[in-house]
């Protein structure tokens, strides 16, 4: 696939880029122009997304950080500005599942996925947000939401909680940092044939006593569609909101579910 030009001369950042949703949006981003910094701790996977990247002629570049660490994504962020020489697109897309009843969850539990979805989604924010200001520049921010984060689901609690959190941090911030020329949004998925929707369904049948591959049955049945959500949809809808057509919108949290939950 060629190039396009869309997001020619941007850089973007893409956390959580080494496989799945995240892989997606910087596979998306690098065919429509912009230079891609990939972040994740599995550098060897990192490695393979970089090398697909540049075999179509895009540009990318490998960062290794933990986004539980807000020294390791200030770190990302400011290598990627000395790199490409600024920073235009960040996509604060890692995250992590947990499935379990709420009266179960454990201080541990809690602690974990809240470092990983919430405080990895702030850290993001605070470093590109510093970025584009120290730049003189406007920005995008876009963070991964769920339709778990519009609606809270059994035995899903926690991580419901985590992605409506994420949700007011792109409220709130998209207030604040509007006066800088920064728009901050969300992207909501539903059911994505992913690793992580693979887990989900695992531990829901130790949970709940399902067959493995049920509770997967069961929510994609419910698509209005009627297909399981891949990646490159994802992408799409992200690749949008880094884009000029979506200067106006700010603050909001769109669901990209193929018609799972309505709102």
């Amino acid at each position: 696939m060629s190039l396009s030009e869309k997001l020619a001369g941007k850089t973007a950042i893409v956390t959580g880029a080494a496989q799945g949703i995240g892989r997606g949006i910087a596979l998306r981003l690098a065919r429509d122009g912009a230079a891609v910094v990939l972040t994740d701790l599995k550098k060897d996977k990192l490695k393979a997304v970089a090398a697909e990247i540049e075999a179509f002629g895009g540009k990318a570049h490998v960062q290794t950080a933990d986004v539980s660490q807000r020294e390791d994504v200030f770190a990302a962020v400011q290598d990627a500005a000395k790199v490409f020489g600024h920073v235009d697109i960040m996509v604060n897309n890692a995250g992590i599942a947990q499935v379990g009843a709420v009266l179960d969850a454990t201080a541990e539990d809690v602690e974990t996925i809240f470092r990983i979805n919430v405080q990895g989604t702030l850290w993001g924010i605070q470093a590109a947000a510093q970025a584009f200001k120290n730049q003189k520049s406007g920005g995008k921010i876009i963070n991964a939401c769920s339709i778990a984060g519009h609606e809270g689901y059994a035995f899903l609690g926690i991580y419901s909680a985590t992605k409506f959190a994420v949700r007011a941090l792109t409220q709130a911030a998209a207030k604040e940092l509007a006066s800088s020329g920064i728009t901050v949004n969300a992207y909501c998925p539903g059911v994505v044939g992913t690793d992580m929707w693979t887990e989900i369904d695992r531990r829901m049948a130790e949970t709940t006593g399902a067959e493995i591959g049920e509770t997967y049955k069961k929510y994609v049945e419910g698509i209005t569609l009627g297909r399981v959500e891949t990646p490159e949809d994802v992408a799409g809808f992200v690749s949008y909101l880094a884009s000029t057509d979506a200067d106006y919108m700010t603050g909001q949290s769109v669901m990209i579910d193929g018609g799972l939950v309505f709102r």
